[in-house]
């Protein structure tokens, strides 16, 4: 599995839809609310033979009230 963390920068007011809605969808490791740019990170493990973006434009992007995502892919650790 493959872990990446995405942040969710919602629309005024959505933040808690869109967090109950990616909860709903089942497909997040871990889900916080966050103070700063982003109102949302989640931490997801993606199966190592899918293709990262399209996983989670399938699964997760679709999502509204989701104005913008940063996705951070993580490697090896120490």
């Amino acid at each position: 599995m493959r872990c990446v963390f995405v942040q969710f920068r919602c629309q005024p007011g959505k933040t808690y839809e869109v967090a109950n809605e990616i909860y709903d969808r089942e497909v997040v490791s871990e889900l916080y609310s966050t103070s700063g740019e982003y109102d949302l990170i989640a931490k997801i493990y993606i199966p190592e033979d899918e293709d990262v973006g399209h996983w989670l434009n399938e699964k997760l992007f679709d999502i509204p009230g989701i104005n913008r995502t940063l996705t951070t892919m993580t490697f090896r650790a120490f």
